[in-house]
């Protein structure tokens, strides 16, 4: 089996179109790694024809012929790819999203008798192998599955797709054993690196899918605890401390922020995956979840409570998140601007999501290089700049950082609005290269506004050293 250690262990969350404020579709996750510096780009790769190639992955050597043809796509590869591209998540030009992957962690028992596959899918590969060939979220989850079947899969995985209409979430947990949920239109979920799907209704292919031979697998193995449920969480899950202090507070978190009615624990092990928010949820909604470290909660580390509670669980915005994605569907058969990624660098409680539209054949040059060292020019290395600037001095910089990243969601929004009103009447190559020119302005004022809150913090940190000192003019 693969190194683990290799792996995201992220959070992720979906929102169906009729739990939305404007009839979106949504898909996002925090990409957390091990390490606080884990350099990622932002760019489009665009489409081919008449390829004859073999894919081989740099991190396990799987091998798969590539399809010859495939869509242009946007995607947020690793700078340095020595261990895979980790394209991670992004829209094609058909407008359907991937968001892959969520780290999820099966049980012994299952495990036992269907074993990870070395040299099979991994999250290294999975944006690359199927995003440029699928046209709805649907067959995103068809596809996917298929090549499991084919490769085998070489760990636990979530995954998450969408289009205008639908947003399915599929968890991968053993070498071929995989379902898949639609998220019904008018509900969110969030998973949080556990298996989180509950009860499959095989007599619902519209709305469920699964893996060739799961049932007969279970049934063979003696695998379900349950007397008279298929629950897949409870199947193929885990149940343990670390699921307690790790991941199940997370989606209590979340939850209680779209759901406060709602009295849960964070241990609570039966937690549903699938809620209905007591309101409409809109994208600052997601980014407030997506940013949360238990704020206003006695379990916040960056708060006022004791050391022991302040420790107690894993917080959602990390210090080695090495990016954080939304992926907004809006309505493509009016728009052709319809599709939005927000993509967010650095700490996520501490920097924006930037808004990209996904229709476009470039991203600024701020995006989409890297350099090794630390250099400005970069919104990688400049959002995390900021980052480390406004957690060093917290109590008197977070006012601030909220309000300028208040002030880019206003702008943002506004933006957006205005790019619906001026293509209307565009479409094909003329809207795609206005896009990208609007692509380029957004980059531009992010990267303007953001280096201007960096420059005046450091300015004002320069008055809250600990050598600073004053002479007592009584001595």
């Amino acid at each position: 089996m693969i190194d683990r250690l290799e792996r995201s262990a992220c959070t992720s969350m979906m929102v169906g179109k009729n739990a939305s404020t404007d009839g979106s579709t949504y898909i996002s996750r925090n990409e957390d790694r091990l390490v606080a510096i884990h350099p990622k780009r932002f760019t489009v790769m665009p489409a081919v024809s008449g390829r004859h190639e073999t894919y081989v992955s740099a991190y396990n050597k799987l091998t798969v012929p590539l399809p010859e043809s495939g869509y242009r796509y946007t995607s947020t590869p690793d700078a340095h790819q020595d261990k895979g591209p980790n394209e991670e998540d992004g829209f094609n030009e058909k407008n359907v999203g991937e968001s892959a992957t969520e780290s999820v962690y099966a049980n012994s028992r299952v495990l036992a008798f269907d074993p990870f596959v070395k040299n099979g899918l991994a999250e290294d590969s999975m944006t690359t192998l199927v995003l440029p060939y699928i046209d709805s979220a649907r067959d995103g989850v068809r596809y996917l599955g298929e090549l499991v079947k084919k490769y085998g899969s070489a760990e636990g995985n979530g995954v998450q797709f969408n289009d205008k209409d639908e947003v399915w979430y599929m968890e991968i947990v053993t070498g071929h054993m995989w379902v898949a949920v639609r998220i019904p239109d008018d509900c969110y979920a969030v998973a949080a690196n556990q298996v989180a799907i509950e009860d499959i209704d095989f007599n619902d292919p519209d709305n469920y899918m699964w893996a060739d031979g799961i049932q007969e697998f279970v049934e063979e193995h003696h695998l379900n605890p349950d007397r008279d449920r298929w629950d897949f969480r409870h199947i193929f899950g885990t149940n343990t401390e670390k699921d307690h202090h790790y991941n199940t507070p997370r989606v209590w978190f979340a939850q209680r922020y779209l759901n406060p009615e709602i009295e849960q624990n964070p241990e609570d092990t039966e937690m549903p995956f699938i809620r209905k928010a007591n309101r409409k949820i809109d994208v600052e909604d997601i980014q407030y979840i997506l940013k949360s470290h238990y704020n206003e909660t006695k379990y916040d580390p960056l708060g006022g409570g004791n050391e022991h509670d302040r420790k107690t669980y894993r917080a959602i915005s990390l210090s080695r998140t090495a990016q954080s994605h939304i992926l907004q569907m809006r309505d493509s058969d009016k728009q052709g601007d319809a599709g939005v990624q927000w993509i967010e660098l650095g700490v996520p409680s501490f920097c924006p999501h930037v808004p990209f539209f996904t229709n476009a054949n470039a991203i600024d040059p701020s995006y989409s290089e890297f350099p090794d060292k630390m250099d400005l020019k970069s919104a990688y290395w400049l959002y995390e700049a900021l980052a480390e600037v406004v957690e060093g001095h917290y109590a008197e910089f977070i006012e601030e950082d909220e309000a300028y990243q208040k002030d880019l969601n206003e702008w943002a929004k506004r933006m957006i609005n205005k790019v619906d009103e001026d293509t209307k009447d565009m479409s094909g190559d003329k809207l795609t290269e206005y896009l990208t020119e609007q692509n380029h302005k957004i980059a531009e004022h992010y990267n303007k506004a953001t280096k201007d809150l960096l420059f005046k913090l450091l300015t004002e940190g320069t008055d809250l050293s600990d050598l600073t000192f004053k002479m007592d003019p009584n001595l």
